[in-house]
């Protein structure tokens, strides 16, 4: 995953100078900080960068699992990180549980209307978010609703892509730098299906199966009765022979189908643009 030649790591280096530069270019910043790779990174540099003025929060809710939320404050306990945990209950919002294809919009919209509240209470902050280079390759209705409010990347802005910030993680010694990508829990809903706290909890219990199983990169996409695993190609054989314990967990979540996606894991596999067969 890291294997990058001399220039390529050095041109890391010279982009994490230029976010460096542009983080102190703010008065004080407000971090989305979700406990993934990106903005654990973009939070380790901003309060190297500007001590004191740097805050974070995070949204503690049913699109996030509590073992992610869990992982999440044991990162901010290491690393002693100012985070402000504001709880907010997104299924409240009519066009997350309709689930169209815009539910990140409507998700992402509330979530940092939320921040900038805070910000504004807490001293005007500027809000920040770990999105990155890399993001602009996938479907993320979610972006507009950054771009409206005036969310600001200073990931994005510098250039820096999903593996550098791995591989700049890694040198700073941050525990997220291997760590699988995440993503809301309503994303392994097909579109059109409601989304209810319980269809969010059997999410996460069923991906909590796998994670126990030591297969952390791994999805469980939800078909009304059927569970869809997503796992990597090369964990099949492995996977296979935990067929059995797997298949009684799922079934007593109420599962009536348990099947392993013979294509492996994808990000954004229910996303529209794969359906139109241009992932």
């Amino acid at each position: 995953m890291l294997n990058m030649d001399k220039q390529v790591i050095e041109q890391a280096f010279n982009k994490e100078a230029q976010l460096i530069k542009r983080l102190k270019s703010f008065n004080n910043v407000l971090v989305a900080f979700s406990g993934g790779v990106d903005s654990t990174y973009l939070l380790a540099v901003a309060q190297e960068s500007l001590k004191e003025q740097c805050k974070a929060v995070f949204a503690r809710g049913p699109m996030i699992s509590s073992e992610e939320q869990k992982e999440a404050m044991a990162i901010v306990q290491q690393f002693d990180f100012p985070v402000e945990v504001i709880d907010l209950n997104i299924l409240d919002l009519e066009g997350f549980r309709e689930n169209s294809s815009e539910r990140c919009y409507y998700c992402k919209k509330k979530i940092f209307q939320t921040f900038l509240e805070y910000s504004e209470r807490s001293g005007s902050y500027s809000v920040i978010d770990g999105t990155n280079a890399s993001d602009t390759t996938d479907y993320r209705p979610g972006r507009l609703a950054l771009k409206e409010l005036g969310i600001l990347s200073p990931l994005l802005e510098v250039g820096l892509t999903k593996a550098e910030i791995r591989l700049l993680s890694k040198r700073r010694h941050l525990p997220t730098w291997n760590k699988p990508s995440m993503a809301c829990l309503a994303s392994r809903v097909p579109f059109g299906d409601t989304i209810t706290a319980e269809l969010l909890q059997r999410v996460a219990d069923a991906e909590a199966i796998l994670h126990h199983l030591g297969y952390l990169e791994s999805r469980v996409r939800v078909h009304k009765d059927i569970a869809r695993i997503e796992i990597p190609v090369e964990s099949f054989s492995t996977f296979l022979q935990h067929r059995t314990e797997v298949t009684v967990l799922m079934l007593k979540l109420g599962f009536t189908f348990v099947t392993l996606d013979l294509m492996g894991l994808r990000s954004g596999s229910l996303n529209p643009i794969q359906k139109e067969g241009h992932g």
